[in-house]
């Protein structure tokens, strides 16, 4: 399984699939279509069938199932990687890992190092792919359809291994939120499914946040600062004091588990208007529903401190804790959980931290909690995977098939 799945991550990962929050087209960049056409021709030749790509970009196949009455279980993977740093010109690097600092750009002086990222320590001894400083890798969600690339492959060229139906399928535009907006659930017809979104090996997770996004704008009023006595509006200013009316220790950088947080991603704007951008993540319904709240009373009291409407706001929920739509099935979760064990993985089970595709196609009846594809330090030059995570995370995938037939 090793050269399989390390040849077609690196295929991956060189292809330029950068999706675009600002774009209103969908997918949102036509780029990831390159990967998508890719996969098509690559799901022939593995010999999988009912191979679809829909003018939306999803891309679907089918493995069949070589025993009767079998359930069919989903795989699923996103082709965008996250507009936070660029995805072009992609330059993995193979380390074989002994420990220390691993520099990826000696001309700009870019060090991967335990000393700043301790999990490295665990990886001594095994292979690592990385970038070369310059990118991102793309291991978030590449190496997810690189697994499931890799083990339907395994199981058409082992069919004496009696298995489950398999379901593939393709996302674009999961980074910036899209990525179920138009994924056809009735099409994939799959009784339920796994994303292979994940971080470090063994991770398991069917709770998330629930999500939501708020654009604030602030108009204020200019005038001459010689001559700004109570006349003056800054919308700075009060953009300044919305921010502080948040609690400080309701910030990304001060939590984690199960905590969640006001996320401050944008703001710009001069004394005339100003705009605000704001995440929300709780994983607790009910506290979610009182920090949107909360917001709103700040807003509230800043315009009746100004005594008007200087301040709007666009508040939409993004997605909701798939573990509502888990729990009547922890079956599925028994199954991955037992997988794991039988090929020597120790099940890590944790919330995320985020959102994944599977959050928001649990709400659209497929059950989707999120398996690890292997990765460390998503999103930024940073980032890594050992292979031997993702052999594992094939191995996985194998053996749900597998054992799936079994209940």
């Amino acid at each position: 399984m090793k050269t399989s799945v390390v040849d077609r991550f690196i295929r991956y990962a060189k292809i330029h699939t950068e999706s675009d929050p600002a774009s209103e087209s969908f997918p949102s960049t036509s780029r990831q279509l390159n990967l998508a056409k890719l996969l098509v021709e690559e799901l022939k030749q593995v010999g999988l069938v009912d191979i679809s790509l829909d003018e939306n970009g999803y891309v679907m196949a089918t493995l069949p199932a070589n025993v009767e009455n079998a359930p069919t279980i989903g795989f699923i993977a996103h082709m965008d990687t996250n507009p936070d740093m660029t995805g072009e010109n992609v330059n993995p690097q193979i380390v074989h890992y002994q420990g220390g600092d691993i520099i990826l750009n000696p001309e700009k002086n870019i060090v991967l190092s335990p000393q700043d990222f301790p999990v490295l320590n665990n990886y001594i001894g095994q292979t690592l792919i990385t970038t070369d400083g310059n990118t991102l890798l793309g291991a978030d969600d590449k190496a997810g359809i690189a697994e499931i690339m890799a083990a339907v492959e395994y199981l058409v060229q082992h069919p004496e291994i009696p298995h489950a139906a398999i379901r593939v399928g393709f996302t674009p535009d999961e980074e910036i939120g899209r990525g179920a907006d138009r994924f056809d659930v009735q099409k994939f017809n799959a009784d339920f499914a796994y994303t292979m979104d994940g971080g470090e090996i063994g991770e398991l997770q069917y709770e998330n946040f629930n999500a939501a996004n708020a654009k604030i704008f602030i108009q204020g009023r200019n005038v001459h600062p010689g001559t700004a006595k109570n006349q003056m509006i800054n919308a700075l200013q009060i953009a300044i004091n919305l921010h502080q009316m948040l609690p400080p220790h309701l910030r990304p950088e001060h939590t984690d588990h199960y905590e969640g947080f006001f996320h401050l991603t944008h703001i710009q704007g001069s004394v005339d208007s100003a705009e605000m951008r704001y995440i929300i993540r709780e994983h607790d319904r009910q506290r979610f529903e009182e920090m949107k709240a909360l917001l709103l009373r700040a807003i509230q009291f800043q315009n009746e401190l100004y005594g008007s409407e200087r301040i709007k706001i666009d508040l939409r929920d993004s997605y909701y804790n798939m573990k509502e739509k888990i729990l009547p099935v922890m079956h599925i979760i028994e199954l991955a959980k037992q997988a794991m064990l039988d090929v020597g993985v120790t099940p890590i089970i944790r919330p995320v931290r985020g959102g994944t595709d599977g959050a928001r196609l649990s709400y659209m009846g497929l059950p989707c909690p999120n398996i690890f594809n292997g990765g460390h330090n998503y999103h930024g030059r940073y980032e890594f995977i050992p292979v031997e995570s993702m052999e594992k995370a094939v191995q996985v995938i194998v053996r749900i098939a597998e054992l799936a037939i079994q209940d």
